[in-house]
């Protein structure tokens, strides 16, 4: 959530400021600003609503300076307004914070600091840090920082000038993403590497509690009591398309397009032939050995797409594997009293390996002894940092809000788990494990002929868009992926949906069904096809429009649903992979005919890195 960009060298700051803002535009914001140090003068500018008022506000004039910092805020503390976004200053004008995250405890200090006379000039938590490293300020812009980071109490990545060091960015972390990109005389401060690539690909991570000294010559980096430490630079290698449209009207539709490609780049170096010509999972880079078919449980945590991702995984490690497996709501599971026992296996999935809840649950199961599986797409991430193992998605760099391509990467990897752990435990036999280690290798292809039939979905959703309420069913796999339809299309197109398993059908959500209901329901799971026919007639009979995802080679619901979408046909364990697919077009060819922006919905942020 939010965005932090700073840049520090020869050429002007305040165009690579707001390109690199850009960038960052799907975290999700509200307001935007940059500050700039121009020798002895600190010029701040920032204005509510998108990036382009920004801009237009700042094109009146010009604004010059080598060093200076940026954000794009989504609103916590206080509305959105020119007042409350950042970056903000201390009482003098002299010092510029941005700041991603919450103090919990800025209340308090805010009432100590207006008892010293202090006049605050927003409603944010933010400006508290500004007039904090004022306080404590004598020269040392690194050693302020770090005796105000001693009186916050929650979770922040910042980056702090100062009009006295006109080539000099302070910047520090905790509970928030923040990466330092190192050029040639020249040096960038984001919150993510999209906002980087253009200028560098070398880049440090900061972990928590450590600050970073970044001037144009080089960046130094410090501890907590800012003792020197040694950080190792790493190297990214993302194409650098992969962050632009690529012809695309939105970063989403293009996602959903790279499935067939994230799918088999996840799934291509986990798989190995034997001597015999039977094909089996390696996944020597997480250390699955034989210790772990000794494992008396699983246990998954997540947030949003990835607890489906999460739920998905529990069907198969069950039925494939005969592990019993707990799935748990990440931000549930950390405030619980949960039991925890050391021989576990705990699997933590995050797409952007930042979800605050996320790392919490982590970190309470790692202090309990559990061993930590994370699954993630980002390399340079907390999770992937501090988990035990780290299995990557591959999925490449994932712009759009909403989450497509890495939860069916996410999906693929928890299958590959599923698939070990029963090679381990001897649940499937050789061959066996070969046959689907076969269609899981077909699947990538299968995913890109779905996608080559997506105007039946397209004409759909054009007479179905302006439905009031849309329930997505389904039952056992396909219950998982119905939960992340119904969360796609709230998410982006801001229709009431919700998703429940069909048997729960007449426990209650039926009451809701009329017509202005659309149905979709989920129905690849063969030998419950008669249960899902019924649950279909029961919705029709209401007055509800249905439409149907199953097989393409299935005519069992033809008669029965107002529309049919198909799938290639798969083994039904493994059909998540792909029946998701047209729930992902769906939803946003609902929000493009709402004129809406399905990159960027509202309220919404990419990373998730407060409560």
């Amino acid at each position: 959530m939010c965005g932090i960009v700073g840049y520090v060298g020869v050429k002007n700051a305040s165009p690579i400021l707001i390109e690199a803002l850009k960038k960052l535009e799907y975290r999700g914001y509200d307001s935007a600003g940059i500050a700039v140090l121009n020798n002895d003068e600190l010029l701040v500018r920032k204005a509510k609503g998108a990036l382009k008022f920004l801009q237009e506000k700042i094109a009146k004039e010009i604004i010059r300076g080598s060093c200076g910092i940026g954000h794009t805020r989504w609103a916590t503390h206080g509305e959105p307004s020119d007042e409350n976004s950042h970056p903000h200053t201390d009482v003098s004008g002299s010092i510029a914070v941005v700041h991603n995250g919450i103090i919990e405890n800025y209340s308090i200090l805010k009432q100590k600091l207006q008892g010293k006379g202090i006049t605050f000039k927003s409603e944010t938590d933010t400006e508290v840090i500004a007039h904090l490293v004022h306080y404590y300020y004598d020269g040392n812009l690194l050693h302020a920082v770090a005796k105000a980071l001693n009186q916050l109490q929650g979770s922040y990545a910042l980056a702090v000038i100062c009009k006295d060091s006109p080539d000099t960015i302070v910047c520090a972390r905790k509970d928030s993403p923040l990466v330092i990109g190192q050029g040639n005389g020249e040096q960038f401060l984001a919150s993510d590497v999209p906002a980087l690539l253009e200028h560098t690909r070398t880049v440090f991570y900061l972990n928590d509690n450590e600050l970073a000294l970044i001037k144009k010559e080089g960046i130094s980096f410090f501890n907590e009591e800012l003792e020197p430490i040694e950080k190792t630079a790493e190297h990214v290698n993302w194409d650098l398309s992969a962050a632009e449209k690529d012809g695309f009207e939105h970063f989403m539709l293009k996602e959903i397009y790279e499935q067939p490609q994230s799918l088999l780049q996840t799934l291509r170096p986990r798989i190995v032939t034997g001597d015999d010509g039977l094909k089996s999972v390696n996944l020597d880079e997480i250390g699955i050995d034989q210790r772990y078919a000794q494992t008396p449980r699983v246990i998954i945590t997540a947030c949003g797409t990835a607890y489906h991702a999460g739920l998905a995984a529990k069907y198969a490690i069950e039925h494939f594997a005969r592990i019993p497996v707990d799935v748990d709501i990440a931000s549930e599971y950390r405030y619980r009293s949960p039991i925890l026992n050391p021989a576990d296996v705990f699997i933590i999935i995050s797409q952007s390996g930042e979800t605050a809840d996320t790392l919490a649950a982590m970190r309470m199961a790692k202090k309990a002894g559990a061993r930590i599986i994370a699954i993630t797409n980002v390399a340079g991430s907390t999770l992937a940092r501090e988990a035990d193992a780290v299995l990557f998605t591959l999925a490449g760099p994932e712009i759009a809000v909403a989450s497509t391509k890495a939860f069916t990467s996410q999906l693929m990897c928890v299958y590959l788990v599923a698939l070990k752990f029963a090679q381990l435990k001897g649940t499937l036999t050789k061959e066996e494990l070969h046959k689907y280690i076969e269609e899981l290798e077909a699947l990538p292809a299968k995913a890109q002929e779905l996608l080559q039939n997506k105007e039946i979905i397209q004409r759909f959703a054009a007479k179905t868009f302006n439905k009031k309420k849309v329930f997505f069913m389904g039952r056992l796999a396909d219950y998982p992926i119905s939960m992340e339809s119904a969360l796609k299309l709230k998410e982006i197109s801001y229709t009431h949906s919700e998703s429940f398993a069909a048997g729960e059908l007449k426990h209650g959500p039926i009451a809701l069904v009329d017509t202005d209901t659309l149905v979709v329901a989920v129905c690849t799971q063969s030998k419950l096809f008669d249960k899902m026919d019924s649950n279909i007639k029961e919705v029709k009979a209401r007055g509800a429009t249905v439409m149907c995802i199953t097989y393409q080679d299935e005519s069992y619901f033809n008669k029965t649903a107002d529309a049919t979408v198909t799938i290639p046909r798969t083994y039904d364990e493994l059909t998540p992979m792909l029946s998701v697919i047209p729930a992902q077009l769906f939803a946003y060819y609902c929000a493009v005919q709402r004129s809406l922006d399905p990159d960027k919905p509202r309220n919404l942020a990419k990373s998730v890195t407060v409560e």
